[in-house]
Order: structure tokens, then C-alpha cells, then sequence
């Protein structure tokens, strides 16, 4: 008997399937004995998802989990607070990922959607009425995720503010390139108007470019979808992060972080992050933005600083960030407020956090070291030695390490085990891009 694979998925409390099977069940043979569960996490191969289950976990709540087949490892589904688990055997974003959603929805009966990525946000947004019948969904209103999941309109309204952002030019096809460079200069940074590219299902990301040919490469990729691309100065400066979290007209907690390295080295997640008080030059403009955008839930404004220490906008990000565990850790709970906020409860303010409190991604730590010695003297990099000693040095350094959690040790195990077959498998990702 051949299965279509939209209309069934794997989902129990039982460990995995060794490498290579792969279990579904209809969702008519679920058990239904499970009761109600209190969130519902998608993308659960995700750090800040993780995050997110421990949070709830902790306050005694029931979590159900999803992710997708090709995602494996999943550390989230060896968490204590795991109470079910789903393995979607479609790509996010797609029709099909919403038709196990709703089946997911249906065994689960949770109340709260909480998600953590660029293709389930969009996915929601496109079939939102649908599923708000169903679930509480932790995102803010339509017409603020519009401008905050769009660069181009992001920086719009930030001007508008006052507030500083980078020399930009929008560029819609090859052509344009040359009269960018004219006016932005080289180095540049060439980054999609939205990550996520509807139709194609994939996320993009920025790319720094040196060359007119590196220029012409990178908007020549970033537009073969379609939709522009804004072809910005490159800052040299350090990243620095301010999370905020806003509903009905009031700001219950406010934090800040600033980015010591990143993967990729120019502009990508942190991998090694410290807690600062909220920096007095963009603390109130950053809150001032959040709230003309009207930007309900969890946000993440980032900006960053030239050579001179100036600082620009970059983008807000308007849903649980990587970064995250920093700021649970130092005593702002972000996932908690989400889910107190989605299921109408009475929301906590935070007046204060730990500040200095230094976090690290190891694997992420450990890919951007490699990553400064295959891309030495570009802009933004630091030199090998520089980039090894680094990396060491860390280590004395007293920190928190993401995925380690004593009072929930097995995630961490599954991060280690499956961080091999992640090298493998970003590295097999790159090779076919640059394949003709």
C-alpha cells in the first residue's frame, strides 16, 4: 500500500526511529488518552525552541513539539519537558506542512502556537484566520509583522523616527549593480528585502561582497526568485541586540546583548553573547520604533556600530531569536511572557536582569573559527591566529553554553551526536548552491 505523505506523520512519546526508517501513522490511529497540552512548539530542532519547551516545562506545563523530517537531530525531543513529539514528513512553509499541522492541532488540542522560524511565521501569516480558529498564536497583528518581516519597510519607518539607519540602495535586477556600488562604495553587504522566499520554501541570507563581481554574483542569486535585494554599507563596528517585549500599549521587560562573534562571521546568529545594560544612544530609540510599529509579543531590534562607534539599524526580528537563552538566563523569560500573553493571562514585568553574563554556542563558536581560516583577509574576519586563539582563550572565560542544562542533560548529548552530520550536511548545502 503506497501513503501520501500529506496526510500523515509520525508523532509519539516514544524515541525515534533509528537512521534510515522512518514511522508514520494516520492521525486517526492517534491515541487521544494524552489530553489537553498547553503550547504547541514548531521547529523544535531550533535553539531558542528548546529554550522555549525548558521555560514552559519549568512552569509546569504540558509542551507537545514539531519539526520536520530532514531536521534530524532534534535535542528538543530528548528534553524531560518533551511530553509529545512529531515528525512532519514535509518541508516547512508548504501546503502540506500546514495540512500535519492541523492534524497535529486536532491530536494535541493545544492552546498556544509558538514558533521559531522564518517559514512558519510566513505560513501562519498566510493562512492565519484558519488556524487563530483553532489555536492562540504568539505573533503580533498582520500589519506590524508586514513591516517588521521586510527590511526595505523596516528602515522606512525608522527614518521617518530619526533613527540612523545605513546607506542603502534597493536593486532589483543585475543591472542596477554598478550604480549601487557608485553610491554605497565596496565593501558592501548585499541582503534580501524579506529571508524568507514564499514558493521556494528557502531562507537567504546576507552575503558580503568586495568586487563588482562578487556584487553582480550575489544580487544575481538573491533576486533568481524574485523580489529585491537592499545592497548596504558595510559596518565594521560590534552587533548589539535589544529584546523587548510589548502588549496592549505597555513595555513589560526591555534587554540587551552585543554579539562578540557571529556565524558567519559578518551579521549571522551569535555564537558568543554577554548581557549589557540597554545602551543609552538606542535603548529609546529602538522602543520608540516597537511601538510605532505597533510590533506585539517578542521582538529583537539589532543594530549596528561603525569603526567610529555610531550606531545604524539593521532589522527587527519579531519572533524568538537564537539568542534567546541569554536573556532567560539572566532573568528576562521571554518564551514565558509569549505563552502568558498568548493565552490571555496576566503578563510579568521585568524591571532589571543580570548584567555581564556571557553565553556560547559551541558548535557555532567552533563553525565560525573554521569559517575565519577559509575566509581570510575578507572584510569583518578575524586573522587565523587571531580567530584560534579566540576560540581557546573562551574557555576560561566563566559562561553558560547553550543546549547544557543539568536538571535536563540529555538535549546537549543529541547536539553533540548530531553536530558531525550538521557540518556534513550545511557543507553538502553549500556545494549545490554554487553547483550550476
Amino acid at each position: 500500500m503506497i501513503h501520501n505523505p500529506i496526510n500523515e506523520f509520525r508523532t509519539s512519546n516514544d524515541e525515534l526511529p533509528k537512521e534510515g526508517s522512518v514511522v508514520l501513522a494516520h492521525t486517526s490511529q492517534l491515541p487521544h488518552q494524552h489530553g489537553t497540552y498547553d503550547a504547541l512548539v514548531l521547529n523544535a530542532r531550533s535553539r531558542q525552541s528548546l529554550v522555549t519547551m525548558r521555560s514552559l516545562g519549568r512552569q509546569g506545563l504540558r509542551i507537545a513539539a514539531m519539526e520536520t523530517i530532514d531536521a534530524v537531530p532534534i535535542p528538543a525531543f530528548s528534553s524531560r519537558w518533551c511530553h509529545h513529539k512529531t515528525i512532519c514528513p514535509t518541508q516547512e512553509g508548504t501546503k502540506e506542512y500546514l495540512t500535519s499541522l492541523e492534524q497535529v492541532l486536532d491530536s494535541t488540542a493545544a492552546r498556544v502556537l509558538i514558533t521559531a522560524s522564518d517559514g512558519t511565521v510566513a505560513l501562519i501569516r498566510q493562512h492565519r484566520e484558519q488556524l487563530e480558529s483553532r489555536i492562540r498564536i504568539t505573533l503580533a497583528k498582520e500589519p506590524a509583522l508586514a513591516i517588521a518581516v521586510n527590511k526595505e519597510r523596516t528602515l522606512q519607518v525608522a527614518k521617518q523616527l530619526g533613527v540612523a539607519i545605513p546607506q542603502s540602495v534597493t536593486v532589483g535586477v543585475v543591472s542596477e549593480v554598478g550604480a549601487a556600488v557608485r553610491e554605497v562604495g565596496l565593501p558592501a553587504v548585499v541582503k534580501p528585502a524579506e529571508s524568507w522566499v514564499q514558493g521556494e520554501q528557502c531562507r537567504v541570507t546576507c552575503q558580503l561582497v568586495t568586487t563588482l563581481d562578487e556584487a553582480r554574483q550575489a544580487v544575481e542569486t538573491l533576486t533568481c526568485f524574485g523580489g529585491r535585494v537592499l545592497f548596504q554599507q558595510f559596518l565594521s563596528g560590534r552587533r548589539e541586540a535589544l529584546n523587548f517585549f510589548y502588549a496592549n500599549g505597555q513595555m513589560y521587560a526591555r534587554f540587551a546583548q552585543w554579539a562578540k562573534r557571529t556565524n558567519p562571521p559578518l551579521g549571522g546568529i551569535s555564537v558568543l553573547r554577554q548581557s549589557i545594560a540597554l545602551p543609552l544612544d538606542i535603548g529609546e530609540q529602538a522602543e520608540r520604533l516597537v511601538r510605532e510599529i505597533e510590533l506585539e509579543g517578542y521582538s529583537e531590534v539589532e543594530f549596528r556600530r561603525d569603526s567610529a562607534g555610531h550606531p545604524y539599524l539593521m532589522e527587527i526580528n519579531p519572533r524568538l531569536s537564537a539568542s534567546v537563552e541569554l536573556a532567560v538566563r539572566a532573568g528576562v523569560d521571554f518564551p514565558y511572557l509569549l505563552y502568558q500573553w498568548a493565552n490571555g493571562d496576566r503578563i510579568d514585568v521585568v524591571k532589571d536582569y543580570r548584567i555581564g553574563a556571557w553565553m556560547r554556542y559551541l558548535g557555532g563558536d567552533f563553525a565560525t573559527t573554521l569559517a575565519s581560516l577559509l575566509q581570510r583577509d575578507r572584510p569583518g574576519v578575524a586573522p587565523p591566529a587571531q580567530a584560534i586563539l579566540d576560540f581557546c582563550t573562551s574557555f576560561l572565560v566563566p559562561m553558560s553554553y547553550d543546549y547544557l542544562d543539568w536538571k535536563d542533560p540529555l538535549p546537549i548529548l543529541a547536539a553533540m551526536i548530531g553536530f558531525p552530520r550538521c557540518l556534513l550536511q550545511n557543507r553538502r548545502k553549500r556545494l549545490s548552491k554554487k553547483s550550476p
